[in-house]
């Protein structure tokens, strides 16, 4: 009788802790970064100050965004002691989604001025962001200043030879585009955002899918360790 008591409170532990490490694992599953203002904020000014860090032609992206979750996490932790902590794939996905409203707001800034943008963001990132095309605009119009083509031009050397106007024909010509070259280029520099965005979502939900398998992978294997120990000390 004192086996069968034996074995069957045994049971019931091995039940309970069972039910506390799957309990354990699921909150740890639930526990995802919530960006608040601040850690929003926190964000923006580290990747800004590390904007010239991403722009180099040869970088490890993937170190770089470890570095930048350091650091806003630690700014979490100095000031509010945070128990969840932002990863470096969050922090890309979140400054990739931030750019699409950045890029969006520019445009909107560069047609009505920057007084009709109201997101809070854009000022900082305009900052730099807008610095940055400015110097590569210039960059461009500087090597094409130093070519033939380009000094030809400044120097109005030469006269461009004009095609001769075609002959008058009963059909009226082809309508105008409805969409000018420059929006085409911006609905196509939006699609490709949006195909990055939703790779980036994809390879974070199969990142959390893994970490969850190896999670349960591995309460598995603390049980099946206790179910053999528990029949070794029953022989």
């Amino acid at each position: 009788m004192e086996d069968v008591e034996t074995i069957v409170l045994d049971g019931s532990r091995v039940q309970e802790e069972e039910t506390a490490v799957s309990g354990a694992d699921a909150d740890k599953t639930k526990a995802e970064f919530v960006w608040t203002l601040l850690a929003t904020w926190h964000l923006v000014n580290t990747r800004l100050e590390m904007d010239q860090a991403f722009e180099q032609p040869v970088c490890k992206k993937k170190k770089l965004w470890e570095a930048v979750a350091e650091k806003v996490n630690a700014q979490l932790r100095e000031r509010d002691g945070a128990d969840v902590w932002v990863k470096s794939y969050e922090c890309d996905l979140k400054w990739r989604n931030m750019l699409t409203t950045y890029r969006k707001n520019a445009a909107r800034a560069k047609r009505l001025g920057e007084a009709s943008v109201h997101w809070e963001f854009f000022r900082r990132m305009h900052q730099v962001l807008g610095k940055n095309r400015e110097d590569m605009d210039a960059l461009r119009r500087a090597k094409l200043s130093g070519t033939e083509a380009g000094k030809a031009a400044a120097s109005k050397r030469f006269t461009p030879i004009l095609p001769s106007p075609p002959a008058a024909s009963p059909c009226p010509p082809p309508p105008p585009p409805s969409r000018p070259p420059q929006d085409v280029l911006q609905l196509y520099m939006e699609l490709q955002e949006r195909k990055l965005n939703m790779w980036a979502q994809q390879k974070a939900l199969e990142e959390r899918k893994i970490e969850a398998l190896n999670n349960l992978a591995q309460a598995i294997s603390r049980l099946a360790h206790r179910d053999s120990q528990l029949g070794k000390d029953g022989r």
